[in-house]
């Protein structure tokens, strides 16, 4: 059988993040991949000059129309601008019985410009948290969730992510790439217990559309069938490998994307 991921998320013009790094990277990585766009964005490396939302009643028939025809393995899910976008995501999950869902708490994009309303944190909290087998926050994600100060050290890093373990979703993986030191490390919580990744920090610019691509690695691994620690640590390594590679990509004057394609072109 082939192994199908399917993106929930927001479309970059600017071909970096969102829809467009997940398809790259379930590609890369051997997955077919399928798309439901949530919204529009007029995107660059510069920074995000627009968003356009998909009106919900759109997104759940793209969910309708990907689940009633193709065996969907793992779901990734992105930027939701909306309380009433993630209403709809939330609808076409438990509709569809999607339980390998991987999300990627979207709020604010590489150069800074937001891309969560503030007023659908807390929809994204009650609503799709406890739909989630892994949420996959960054350092100021996580701190928006729990609206507290950015985790300085592990310590508090593992505190956040028992706070956010207790929302609901069933594993909870707290990136480090925002903070400091030689290495980044990711905390990985469960019910089972603690799991820590590490990787040389990369002095890099080129940094858009790593959140995504993580994620939709995760949801890659899950697709092949990889245990969830499995699928963690082989996208740990992907993203790691992307980053390493992005300067062989001359893309844009800002944040440049990582490399997807790195095992590949030559």
């Amino acid at each position: 059988m082939t192994a199908v991921a399917v993106t929930i998320a927001g479309s970059d013009s600017g071909g970096g993040a969102g829809i467009q790094a997940d398809l790259k990277t379930f590609s890369a990585l051997g997955v077919y991949g399928a798309s439901v766009i949530t919204a529009l964005t007029a995107q660059n490396t510069l920074g995000v000059q627009g968003i356009h939302d998909v009106p919900p009643a759109f997104v759940e028939q793209q969910i309708d129309s990907v689940f009633s025809d193709i065996s969907v393995d793992a779901v990734k899910i992105g930027m939701l601008s909306q309380p009433a976008i993630i209403e709809a995501v939330a609808e076409g999950l438990k509709r569809h019985h999607a339980t390998q869902v991987v999300l990627d708490p979207v709020m604010v994009a590489a150069s800074g410009d937001r891309l969560l309303a503030p007023e659908a944190i807390d929809a994204l909290r009650h609503t799709l948290l406890p739909r989630a087998l892994i949420v996959t926050p960054n350092l100021p994600e996580a701190a928006a969730l729990l609206d507290e100060p950015m985790a300085s050290d592990e310590r508090a890093m593992l505190r956040q992510a028992e706070r956010i373990l207790r929302l609901g979703p069933r594993t909870v993986l707290v990136k480090g790439g925002h903070g400091s030191g030689a290495e980044s490390i990711d905390i990985l919580l469960d019910s089972q217990g603690m799991h820590r990744f590490t990787a040389p920090r990369i002095e890099t610019r080129n940094t858009h559309g790593t959140g995504c691509t993580l994620s939709s690695a995760i949801a890659a691994g899950l697709a092949k069938g990889l245990p969830l620690t499995e699928a963690v640590a082989a996208a740990k390594s992907f993203i790691s490998a992307a980053i390493g590679a992005s300067g062989q990509l001359q893309i844009g004057r800002g944040h440049g994307p990582v490399h997807h394609f790195h095992a590949h072109w030559s």
